[in-house]
């Protein structure tokens, strides 16, 4: 049995009586929000967690606890319902670096509970005894100060600067380090949860969410629809919400409400776009919640409550197709999900699509295809990277015990998208948009692995067709690498002018003559991308004394202009990267640039000294990234 630490102990006993009064007093309370279709269907096998859900399965959380910002701990209890399938005496959860203090039956009734084993990726196994009537298991349990879904930030971490913040990012396998659960995407289960916080602070989770701060610091919360582990969510900070629409709404810090709300001023126009397209809006609401710089992501689609990062607000909305992003996922990816890792695309490859349908009904055909042709070029960069004939290019991955953070690569978005647009084009846009709506409606609320989506592609669209079937090659993008030679061709009129701007720029033209002045963050990114290299210092300066690269304040539009910098040793710019680089968490910026600076000796110890100072501000998902890049140790922390 597996003893809880002496210090967390203490944590989880001033809770007891506050918890144990309010848990239900039957097994039977509490029901499965489940169907009958959604309990009895076959679950694929996940590697990556340790449950039995052909035996054992939890259906719905009831969560209570306090958030300690003193101690960086979550303590209290997580209780389930579950449905015992086969009489099993064991139900198994995930649980990676929890303090366990004891496991109770509905009836309050102790039982006995192991800590079994240990993986890098998975964690220990969280064995629990059952008997063939056990409705309800309640787990008291602590996480730790370093729980890696948790990042608990200090006020000058924020963007206030008055009070600590935290928030959780439990994808792809991290709600296991702050949450005893059953974690895998192919598991869902509907939760409430109580949750204690200091006062003057609000609570939000991925569930229906207050408004106003609650004056004792108590929150409730209900998430009806079921959810994988992944999805479970978490934000406690000095935050105040507003408005936008009906159905929208848009959490942060008070001195970037307005702003946030500005820039996502269209998100009652997005969500009614997507569903004149692909049915129904499921989950009630759909609010933003603006989280500090740190966040390593774009964008996190908990349901009812998309994370975002602060780079995205631009002051034109100009990189609002990441939120275009985040709510197509309430479609695909939430409603219809990737059955395990291995099937990632099934999740991203269809949200990139639906993303760039709704960009294109709000700002036009154009505007889409320099987001189509921006995206193939990471695409192709990310398969030159990895090698034409690596397996890791193929669709359905085989991760095979690796780090499952290895699925967040382009092939899944990028590659995903394209395969997509290219059956689009084979069998015709409103043959196409039938199909997915009825994907989205029979297959709501359950996963997908890539063999079930496959079969019921080639049943439902290509039948007996075998022009069709040559046409799509379905085989060759969902199990093969690279891009097909199927592939549809994406170009785009504007950037051909963007081009010419290029070529005149070398060709001696100043910046001035270049007609610049109608270009949208896309043109300037494609202008960055196109630019020759080695660049000299002079020109260089020529551009940024006449655009302001290296001032400007949009991330994406930065971090492309940075690039020359580092490439060319720009020197009198490295003060503003040194500058974004600790202010910014953002994994898409990060990784890019260190790996540049890391290219020459001269350059990688500058990159030391700047990660020295902004290591800390890192989300732990960014920096065991930058870590890799740089061979970081932590002798350069002092540490050792």
């Amino acid at each position: 049995m597996q003893k809880i630490n002496r210090s967390l102990a203490l944590a989880i006993s001033v809770l007891l009586t506050a918890t144990q009064c309010s848990m239900p007093k039957t097994e039977n309370e509490t029901k499965p929000a489940l169907s009958n279709k959604q309990l009895n269907s076959t679950f694929a096998i996940d590697e990556y967690t340790y449950a039995r859900p052909a035996e054992a399965v939890i259906t719905h959380l009831d969560l209570d606890v306090e958030v300690n910002f003193a101690s960086k701990i979550i303590s209290g209890v997580a209780s389930y319902h579950v449905v015992n399938k086969t009489g099993t005496n064991m139900i198994i959860l995930d649980s990676k670096g929890l303090e366990i203090e004891k496991v109770t039956l509905g009836d309050g009734e102790s039982t006995e509970f192991a800590l079994v084993g240990y993986s890098q990726y998975m964690g220990r196994k969280l064995e629990i005894t059952i008997s063939q009537s056990t409705t309800r298991i309640n787990i008291y349990y602590a996480s730790r100060p370093e729980a890696v879904a948790l990042q608990w930030l200090s006020p000058q971490q924020t963007a206030d600067k008055k009070s600590p913040y935290l928030f959780t990012q439990s994808e792809p396998c991290l709600a296991r380090t702050w949450i005893p659960t059953q974690d895998s995407p192919g598991i869902r289960f509907t939760y409430n949860a109580k949750v204690r916080v200091p006062k003057g602070l609000m609570a939000v989770m991925s569930a229906s969410n207050p408004t106003e701060k609650s004056p004792d610091g108590n929150y409730t919360f209900e998430m009806k629809q079921p959810i994988p582990a992944y999805l479970m969510a978490l934000a406690v900070g000095d935050i105040v919400f507003k408005s936008i629409g009906p159905r929208t709404g848009v959490y942060a810090e008070a001195s970037i409400v307005d702003q946030a709300a500005y820039e996502f001023g269209e998100l009652e126009e997005m969500l009614t776009t997507v569903e004149k397209l692909y049915g129904e809006y499921r989950w009630d609401r759909y609010d933003l919640i603006v989280l500090p710089p740190s966040f390593p992501f774009g964008g996190m689609e908990n349901p009812r409550l998309t994370f975002v990062t602060p780079t995205i607000i631009a002051g034109d909305r100009s990189l609002v197709s990441v939120v275009a992003h985040e709510l197509s996922h309430s479609w695909s990816g939430n409603l219809v999900t990737s059955a395990t890792w291995n099937d990632f695309w099934i999740n991203e490859g269809f949200t990139v699509y639906l993303e760039r349908r709704i960009m294109e009904e709000l700002y036009g055909k154009s505007y889409t295809e320099m987001l189509m042709v921006l995206g193939y070029q990471d695409l192709q960069a990310t398969i030159e990277y990895m090698g034409h004939e690596n397996e890791d290019t193929h669709l359905k991955l085989n991760l095979a015990g690796r780090d499952p953070d290895e699925a967040l690569t382009d092939i899944a978005y990028e590659k995903g998208a394209l395969f997509l647009q290219t059956i689009e084009e084979a069998v015709g846009r409103e043959k196409w948009d039938e199909f997915l709506k009825g994907y989205f409606d029979k297959f709501a609320f359950q996963s997908m692995t890539s063999d079930r989506f496959v079969e019921y592609f080639n049943k439902e669209l290509i039948g007996d067709d075998k022009e069709l079937a040559a046409k799509v090659s379905v085989n060759k993008w969902v199990y093969g690498p690279g891009i097909p030679e199927t592939r549809t061709i994406n170009v785009s009129e504007r950037f051909a002018i963007v081009d010419q701007a290029v070529a005149s720029w070398e060709n001696g033209a100043s910046p001035s003559e270049l007609g610049t002045e109608k270009w949208t963050t896309h043109e300037w990114l494609h202008f960055l991308r196109q630019l020759p290299s080695p660049l000299s210092e002079e020109r260089l300066r020529l551009l940024d004394a006449e655009f302001d690269f290296s001032n400007s304040q949009n991330a994406e539009i930065i971090a492309a202009w940075f690039i020359h910098v580092i490439s060319n040793n720009y020197k009198k710019s490295y003060g503003k990267l040194e500058e974004f680089l600790i202010k910014v968490g953002r994994r898409k910026f990060l990784s890019p640039l260190y790996k540049e600076l890391a290219k020459t000796e001269q350059n990688k110890k500058v990159a030391i000294e700047i990660y020295k100072k902004a290591r800390k501000n890192y989300h732990a998902i960014s920096y065991t990234t930058i870590d890799g890049i740089l061979g970081w140790e932590h002798r350069y922390l002092g540490m050792d």
